[in-house]
């Protein structure tokens, strides 16, 4: 896929918003996050040296806290659980059929940018088990096929 050229003009207000407040890097790193819908390279460097932060510290940040992404994620995210209750009751299998058909790992973006399929731990609807949440909706009582259909739905 061809690299894209950031626009790193909208950064601009979220460095003027936090130029007088000391150890805001998060609430930066969360905000660029929102504009890109991750965190590419450029835009960290961009962060370290507009809040002269050693960018050794800026990808400590990203890096320790799991809400940042240091690639770019898909247009629909589909987290699947695979905590005990929805393990038990096949979200295993779920995981294979759905990444088999995407053609990706768990845990991967496809090529088009369309899907990011992740594998969660606890979704906390242990009571709908197996479940999945797709762009921040719950589903529950899923298998393969329900879940694979599901997936392919999604524009």
């Amino acid at each position: 896929m061809e690299e894209e050229t950031l626009d790193l003009a909208p950064l601009e207000d979220i460095f003027e918003e936090y130029e007088t407040k000391k150890g805001a890097i998060i609430p930066v790193l969360q905000k660029a996050q929102d504009i890109y819908g991750y965190l590419p390279e450029e835009v960290l460097q961009t962060i370290s040296r507009r809040m002269r932060v050693p960018l050794s510290q800026v990808y400590g940040v990203t890096t320790f806290y799991s809400q940042f992404y240091l690639t770019r994620r898909g247009r629909h995210i589909v987290r699947q659980c695979d905590g005990t209750a929805c393990h038990v009751r096949g979200s295993a299998r779920i995981i294979s059929v759905v990444a088999r058909d995407l053609g990706i790992s768990a845990d991967e973006t496809t090529p088009d940018y369309r899907v990011t399929y992740e594998v969660v731990y606890c979704l906390g609807s242990c009571g709908l088990a197996p479940t999945a949440v797709i762009d921040d909706n719950v589903y529950g009582h899923l298998n393969p096929e329900k879940m694979t259909a599901m997936v392919r739905e999604l524009p």
